[in-house]
């Protein structure tokens, strides 16, 4: 037997709470990568971070909306996991296209002799085995983006119609 569907206010308040944390952590997190960037002089990197810190502020936003009755916060909902999938998936392919040539200089640095010979006997320079572990991060970083981003925004469309309805419910009636 199938469980009923659960009412508007419980879906409501998932749904801001989900927001919420959500939001909160994206902001918060990609304000320190932005920070840790801007210290680095990675210039694009600050950019990238804060660019998926105003999503996250986008997200905040969508959910004070919603607190405040406005069920217009679902749209700024859905947009900012849009807006923060678009900024990630950029910046990995712009990363595919354009590698960090001191990610090469760092990881030469942190290589022992047998790390080295290692690489020798497989048949990989440095720089090729730095290219292709860049190269995996990113795509690896772009399939996660691209899965949790779209989850969250399918998530908070799927449960559009309850948040409305909730919204119109705890509405006051005209008399």
């Amino acid at each position: 037997m199938k469980a009923p569907p659960l009412l508007p206010e419980i879906v409501f308040q998932r749904v801001l709470r989900v927001a919420r944390f959500d939001g909160l952590s994206v902001a918060v997190l990609a304000g320190f990568f932005a920070l840790a960037s801007a210290s680095a002089h990675d210039v694009p990197g600050a950019l990238v971070g804060l660019a998926i810190a105003g999503a996250g502020a986008m997200e905040l936003h969508g959910a004070s909306r919603l607190s405040h009755g406005a069920a217009d916060g679902m749209r700024w909902l859905i947009a900012s996991q849009l807006g923060v999938m678009a900024v990630i998936l950029g910046y990995a392919g712009w990363r595919l296209g354009h590698p960090d040539p001191l990610l090469l200089e760092a990881f030469k640095a942190g290589l022992k002799d047998e790390q080295r010979q290692q690489l020798k006997e497989v048949g990989l320079t440095e720089a090729e085995f730095v290219r292709v572990g860049s190269r995996m991060v990113y795509c690896c970083v772009g399939l996660a983006t691209l899965l949790y981003q779209s989850g969250m925004a399918i998530y908070y469309a799927r449960r559009r119609r309850a948040v409305e309805q909730a919204i119109e419910d705890d509405a006051p009636q005209a008399p």
